[in-house]
């Protein structure tokens, strides 16, 4: 049997979550999937699936050697469209990944326009509220709110986003001013993880190097963003999102950001892309396809709720 396209069984087995959904997409049988597999593991001397009646988990040998696998199939494809020329036209699987909401918010979207534009194409979003390692996961094109460290992948800048601190008119018009940050050690907080539990942290006052910190006790935790928004649309407190999470409500006027003045440098986003990637046709297509895009929804977002 070839290594290679066993090495590709292998993938789509963990792609699709199962031997039955593989051979459907590869056009095989489950036997002869499972057939690909048991070679792969004859060849590795080792067990690289768990196999259950109703699902599949690989062992921690599989998780190595599926990365290898990802990292060698991907480097052959890259290999063929070069020689084969960049000029060819865009088709086979697509695979993105962006943060959960952000993902739905903006990749989303731009998904449904791109596979209507080019029909030999098929899109995979994976929304992970964790960074992906693209190389390791088979992934094409990532959306990234960060400040990027040094690495081997591809970053375009697509625009940025601001931190902010909201409440709606109601709750504001029935509780004290929030001038500054100590105040909110005095209000109703709707908390979630991604922005602290029980303190927020500000940009370092004048002068000093050390960032300001604020504790409270929530009076809300809650780990899904919109049940935040929500909550604090209807007045039972004070939250912190993400400027493109609350951008509607600024505009309807039924969320006001507070603090403004304290807020900490925006982050900025990125389309990243492993080296190389950009030589396949179906990710060039997509970067061009998404950047101009992306950079004009970021825009339009900043003056939607830019500080008068």
């Amino acid at each position: 049997m070839d290594r290679i396209d066993a090495m590709k069984v292998f993938v789509a087995t963990l792609d699709e979550g199962g031997l039955a959904a593989a051979g459907r997409r590869l056009g095989r049988s489950p036997a002869a999937v499972s057939r690909a597999i048991a070679f792969l593991e004859e060849h590795a001397g080792t067990t690289l699936l768990h196999r259950t009646t109703r699902a599949i988990k690989l062992s921690d040998a599989g998780e190595r050697y599926a990365a290898a696998c990802r990292r060698i199939l991907t480097d052959l494809e890259e290999a063929d469209l070069l020689v084969a020329s960049e000029r060819s036209a865009p088709r086979g699987t697509l695979t993105l990944t962006g943060p959960v909401a952000a993902g739905q918010e903006f990749l989303r979207p731009l998904l449904d326009e791109f596979v209507d534009a080019y029909p030999a194409v098929t899109a995979r979003l994976h929304l992970l509220d964790r960074p992906a390692n693209l190389i390791e996961e088979g992934i094409d094109v990532a959306l990234r709110f960060a400040h990027l460290a040094d690495s081997t992948l591809v970053a375009l800048p697509v625009g940025e986003v601001r931190r902010v601190i909201v409440a709606s008119p109601r709750y504001l018009a029935k509780h004290p001013p929030i001038t500054e940050p100590a105040d909110l050690a005095q209000h109703r907080i709707i908390s979630m993880t991604h922005f602290g539990v029980d303190s927020w942290s500000f940009p370092p006052a004048h002068q000093s190097a050390v960032p300001r910190v604020v504790q409270f006790t929530p009076r809300l935790i809650v780990n899904s963003i919109d049940g935040a928004v929500a909550s604090a649309v209807e007045g039972h407190g004070v939250t912190r999102v993400f400027c493109y999470h609350i951008a509607r409500q600024v505009r309807e006027g039924s969320l006001r950001i507070l603090l403004a003045g304290y807020e900490h440098a925006p982050l900025p986003v990125h389309l990243l892309t492993p080296h190389g990637r950009l030589a396949v046709p179906k990710v060039r297509s997509f970067v061009d396809f998404a950047l101009p895009r992306l950079r004009a929804r970021f825009e339009e977002l900043e003056r939607a709720i830019a500080v008068d």
